[in-house]
């Protein structure tokens, strides 16, 4: 399995057809650890049912006057029409139980759309490391992976680190070989420029930012499952993707350092099935 890393690409030239997709891997893994993935990470863990991925402020804003029972979600500070803040710290508190979020940021969800024709997405940080890990070991090896990293044009430290940490991972041989140690990594995203930009934020008393952000942020496997994306119809729309261990030669579940299989509802490579975090 051959693993790049790149920034948010760039559309490819339109045709008289349209425009062009931008061009990407057989599986792209869409990083943004500050905080957008994060925030989707924990929005599951709190019940929600799906994320539907807006491009700009007006679209997540259109689409919830013609859905009044969805919430909408954007970073920066509260604004009129969005219900949520991209906040770690204040999602987890919140009952989302059975509730369609629409997610609008300027890093994750742009970088998640940009690769959305990608035969398998996935979304991550590193609360969802090891599941995501697991999900690559699962395709083989000899998938092409595109690291997806949102943030400073493809040079946030935060996102890198994350990315390396899973793509080390995935590469682990045998699947249920120990982890590596997840330290260095998160040293590097807990001294990067956005981790203090969010603490000066903080400091400032800017609303959007939780204190506890940035240690939520850094927690690794907080989640059992990872995030993928797909198209239901005209929606770009994130799920949580549970991973279920193959039986062990007693009958018995393995345990959860084993690689892990997902249920696909087709022939077609790429789609799987995202079913509910409960």
């Amino acid at each position: 399995m051959t693993h790049r890393f790149t920034g948010i690409p760039e559309p490819a030239v339109a045709s008289a057809a349209g425009p062009a997709p931008a061009r990407t891997a057989d599986i792209a893994v869409v990083i943004d650890v500050m905080r957008a993935f994060t925030v989707a990470a924990w929005a599951f863990a709190r019940g929600a049912e799906r994320i539907v991925l807006a491009e700009t402020d007006r679209s997540a804003l259109q689409r919830k006057a013609a859905h009044p029972d969805w919430l909408a979600l954007k970073d920066g500070a509260p604004a009129p029409g969005f219900d949520l803040l991209n906040s770690p710290g204040l999602i987890r508190s919140a009952d989302l139980t059975g509730r369609t979020l629409i997610q609008r940021t300027t890093a994750g969800t742009r970088g998640a759309l940009a690769v959305a024709h990608a035969p398998l997405v996935l979304c991550a940080s590193f609360a969802v490391a090891g599941a995501t890990a697991r999900v690559l070991q699962s395709e083989g090896d000899t998938r092409q992976v595109t690291f997806v990293i949102t943030g400073e044009d493809g040079h946030a430290e935060e996102d890198l680190a994350c990315a390396h940490y899973i793509s080390r991972r995935a590469h682990l041989a045998p699947a249920d070989a120990a982890p590596p140690d997840p330290e260095p990594y998160l040293h590097r995203a807990r001294t990067s420029r956005a981790a203090g930009e969010l603490a000066e934020g903080l400091r400032r008393g800017y609303r959007g930012v939780h204190r506890d952000d940035i240690e939520l942020c850094l927690e690794t496997d907080r989640f059992p499952y990872a995030m993928a994306v797909r198209r239901e119809g005209a929606m770009t729309v994130l799920r949580p993707v549970h991973l279920m261990a193959p039986a062990s030669p007693q009958g018995q579940r393995c345990g959860p350092g084993r690689a892990d299989t997902v249920d696909r509802p087709g022939p077609h490579r790429g789609a799987w099935d995202a079913t509910r975090s409960r």
